[in-house]
């Protein structure tokens, strides 16, 4: 079987903040683009049969510079749309709403509706379902994405429920390496740095 290499984009000026950046297309900051290149330098020897894309800038800059230019959009993996919470950290929506948490609490409507976690799930879903053909192939496949999105991937790769997400941590322009036992989905590895 092959494996799935979940490849979280570079830093933006937002995720060193602390803000929730979802449908707002920031690009990467500096560190971001060394980040991007490091690993890069790290997958250089990977062969890919499939790569997918968030439509971010930030994650199509990130596929770029680690060489998979060539990675095809996929809508379904876009961030989580944090609705009115989108640009505000976690800090600052603890001020209005004492001990709130993202995955118990989910997102108010804003300048989007936002989404509930297992819709989030739903679409992580999707592209599981939709790259299953190649893994099954003994072929690997490269996923560019976020944050969030990323740790909800793992949770549903994994057979769990969406919120689950929230028992991993994923750093920008990280790795995590979904793979089989058998036929029994795994993760492999998880904060793998260039």
């Amino acid at each position: 079987m092959g494996e799935l290499w979940l490849i979280r984009h570079g830093a933006t000026r937002w995720s060193e903040s602390g803000q929730h950046t979802g449908r707002t297309d920031l690009p990467l900051t500096e560190k971001g683009i060394q980040q991007a290149r490091a690993t890069g330098a790290l997958i250089a020897q990977q062969r890919f049969a499939t790569a997918l894309t968030s439509p971010a800038q930030r994650t199509r800059h990130t596929a770029e510079l680690i060489g998979l230019a060539w990675a095809q959009v996929e809508p379904l993996l876009w961030e989580w749309d944090y609705g009115g919470y989108e640009g505000i950290s976690t800090h600052d929506i603890r001020k209005e709403r004492p001990g709130w948490d993202v995955w118990r609490d989910g997102v108010i409507p804003g300048e989007t509706p936002g989404e509930t976690v297992d819709a989030v799930g739903a679409r992580a879903d999707a592209v599981i379902e939709k790259v299953q053909d190649t893994l099954h192939a003994d072929q690997n496949v490269a996923v560019i994405s976020h944050g969030h999105m990323s740790r909800i991937f793992i949770a549903r790769w994994l057979g769990l429920p969406a919120d689950a997400g929230s028992l991993f941590t994923f750093e920008t322009g990280h790795i995590a390496i979904c793979g089989f036992e058998r036929e029994r989905h795994v993760l492999r590895a998880l904060n793998v740095a260039g």
